[in-house]
């Protein structure tokens, strides 16, 4: 059955790679970017985000059967806090009437890996609060101290966003409504994104400091995408809430083998 898509960041890495795996095999999608996508947008406004969504139900005729979140910058600026979790939190809320309207609607975001690493917890609670003013004073502040400290508001950004896929993927808009809604977190993906990072031995060894990968290595955007499209698909029923870590091992190798004892009795 052909289903209609609606997909973030379409226009080059894993948003890209995940439209053309969908229309592979024979979906529909409608693809919303900066440039280059059947939506041209800027999410990193509540402006953009808000015409890019109704665009997007229009162009579907009304009906969203699958929306991704693809969409994701990782500068150490103000404007990564704004496209990595507001970008995809109020794209995906302006969806829902699209998708209440589905016989089997499913969502999905691309968080990272980088979720797991230090981050700023002032920054994290000001995104999950909705306070968009704040958030982005805050990650100014961090900026302001340079890239090295800069860096923290891109894992702040998937911390918060993963964050929220749990607590809204149990209420009433979403589990409530029959739409699962989950997250993917890469590690080190063959993107445009990470392609300055990976073209020196010494960018290749600081990143495979931060994001071991025992499996393969860094993974090609494909590898999120067929995650992404089986999370969006008919058959995933029950799956709700769940950052998937399709990352080469990365979260094992840094996190262990024991995620589950801390709620023992001590």
């Amino acid at each position: 059955m052909t289903r209609t898509y609606v997909v973030t960041g379409s226009a080059s890495g894993i948003g890209a790679a995940t439209k053309g795996a969908l229309e592979a095999a024979g979906h529909r999608v409608i693809g919303i970017d900066l440039r280059g996508a059947d939506v041209e947008a800027d999410l990193s406004t509540p402006e953009g985000r808000t015409e890019a969504a109704a665009r997007a139900i229009e162009l579907a005729g009304g009906v969203v059967d699958g929306a991704i979140a693809c969409a994701g910058i990782s500068a150490p600026v103000p404007a990564t806090i704004a496209v990595n979790y507001f970008g995809v939190v109020e794209v995906l809320t302006h969806l829902l009437p699209g998708l209440a309207k589905s016989d089997a609607p499913r969502a999905a975001v691309v968080s990272s890996m980088a979720s797991l690493q230090p981050n700023s917890p002032e920054l994290v609670e000001a995104a999950l609060s909705g306070d968009e003013a704040r958030a982005l004073a805050v990650a100014g502040e961090l900026a302001a101290q340079g890239p090295e400290v800069g860096y923290l508001v891109y894992p702040s950004s998937k911390r918060a966003l993963s964050r929220w896929v749990r607590r809204a993927s149990i209420s009433p808009e979403w589990a409530g409504a029959g739409i699962p809604l989950n997250a993917v977190a890469p590690g080190t993906v063959l993107t445009p994104m990470t392609a300055g990072l990976l073209e020196t031995p010494e960018g290749r060894a600081m990143v495979d400091a931060a994001v071991p990968m025992p499996l393969n290595s860094h993974q090609p955007p494909e590898s999120i995408a067929n995650l992404l499209v089986w999370l969006t698909s008919e058959q995933n029923t029950h799956m709700a809430g769940q950052t998937i870590y399709c990352d080469g091992g990365a979260d094992a190798t840094l996190r262990g083998d024991d995620i589950w004892s801390w709620n023992d009795p001590a």
